[in-house]
């Protein structure tokens, strides 16, 4: 008898082990693979739908990146005015539909990791570790985004998109944190839910800078929609 409990107890234990990690597994999407925005989707690609549709009247309401029920209401409407399946969800039929091309967040190679924390270092160096994520996060977020480039050193070398480009902070040695943080960032961490822009405002005067939303503050940027 002790050894047939003993061998039930074992297969249960096995058993809810595996439940447990099938669990785990199931709730984990990695952001290359979200290719679906929803209800209770948040960030680049939802803010892109929100104003492909208020262009086309079907959005009344301001552009937040939160896909809720507004949202899901104007992509039905949109959906039914282009003959597409009436899910309320934007998958690549839709946004195909909208004009929206969403690039891949790329993968976490020695190559990627070594440009995102040169660009880390030189935009972020001084700041706290949540800071330099951040700022991996951002150009992360615009290869998302259909008002930037869809690579990596696209974004990084865009015209004018950074200054550590031109004034030689780009070419400085790169901090030990800043590869640690092109690694979470690509891996999937934002501090900044979504941004796709942060500037100093001790030292930026750009009048478009500073009309865009603040999400959120690290160290001494200004994180913002």
């Amino acid at each position: 008898m002790r050894s047939d409990a003993k061998y039930i107890w074992k297969f249960t234990a096995l058993i809810l082990t595996i439940l447990l990690f099938a669990f785990i597994i199931s709730r984990i999407v990695p952001r290359e693979q979200q290719t679906v925005s929803s209800i209770g989707s948040y960030g680049t690609e939802v803010r892109a739908i929100q104003e492909k549709l208020k262009e086309r009247g079907l959005f009344n309401s301001n552009v937040t990146g939160y896909y809720g029920e507004i949202t899901r209401n104007a992509v039905l409407a949109f959906q039914k005015q282009q003959g597409i399946s009436q899910t309320g969800t934007a998958g690549p039929v839709t946004l195909k539909a909208l004009g929206i091309s969403i690039g891949s967040v790329p993968a976490a190679t020695e190559a990627n990791v070594n440009l995102l924390a040169r660009i880390i270092s030189a935009e972020a160096r001084g700041e706290p570790y949540a800071g330099q994520v951040a700022v991996g996060a951002v150009i992360l977020n615009r290869i998302e985004h259909p008002s930037f480039p869809d690579t990596l050193a696209g974004v990084i070398y865009q015209d004018g998109a950074f200054t550590a480009i031109v004034d030689g902070q780009f070419d400085q040695p790169v901090s030990s944190s800043a590869y640690n943080a092109a690694r979470d960032a690509l891996n999937g961490w934002d501090p900044t839910g979504g941004c796709i822009y942060y500037f100093n405002p001790k030292k930026t005067f750009n009048k478009f800078m500073w009309s865009r939303q603040t999400v959120t503050v690290i160290g001494d940027h200004r994180f913002c929609m």
